[in-house]
This record gives C-alpha cells, structure tokens and sequence, in this order.
C-alpha cells in the first residue's frame, strides 16, 4: 500500500506538518501529564479514528517505553480495564484534538503502517 500523497513532498502540505508537529511538542513537553499517559490517550484516539500509521507508532512507542502488553491492549476498553488509574482514565477522554488532526490526516493520504521506529520523530 502507498500513501495517496506524499506529504513532505508537497511544501504546502510539509509546512502544515510543521505547524501540526509544532503544536503538538509545545503540548506534549509542557504537559504535566505523563508521557506514558499522552501515548496511551493518543493510541485510542488513533483506534478510534482508524489511523494505522499513527496505531503502530503509538503502540510500538508505549512497547518501546516499557509499558506492558496487558496496558497496550486493554487501553481499547479503559473504561472497564482495571490497570490504568483514575488520573489515566480522566486523560483518556482529554488530549484529543491535536492526535485526531493527525489521525485524520494519515487517513485521508492513507499512510501504510508498519514501519515506525520509536524515535524515529524525535
């Protein structure tokens, strides 16, 4: 499978990619909130919102972190899991808008999944 556009290959698209990744370091490292918590918030938006691209690097990011397979799997049905805290639980229903631009994005270029390194974005 290949993407329907290239994004970095188009400058207007690479530009908004920038802002996009902008916004989202300025979230993420100024946030309070774990980053552990950030990425399981941002792997069930991605479920959510069928971005495999952003599915895979979460999940791989969070394996890559330590974080259990019992967590990464179980973070699909948070609202009955016992392994996540009261804090997690309010986190998974925050953070939102920022992953779903992202994931909405790959899904319209349909950015195949599968390849993402953790690091790979910085």
């Amino acid at each position: 499978m290949e993407a329907r556009l290239n994004l970095s290959a188009s400058p207007l698209a690479a530009k908004s990619m920038r802002y996009l990744a902008s916004a989202s370091r300025v979230i993420v490292k100024d946030s309070t909130l774990p980053a552990t918590t950030q990425d399981l918030v941002m792997l069930r938006a991605s479920q959510i919102n069928g971005c495999g691209f952003c599915t895979d690097m979460h999940t791989k990011d969070l394996a890559h972190a330590g974080e259990t397979s019992a967590r990464i799997n179980l973070v699909a049905a948070w609202r009955e899991a016992t392994v996540f805290t009261d804090a997690e639980r309010a986190a998974l229903v925050s953070l939102i808008a920022l992953i779903n631009a992202a994931n909405r994005l790959n899904v319209i270029v349909q950015q195949p999944a599968g390849d993402h390194q953790p690091g790979q974005f910085g």
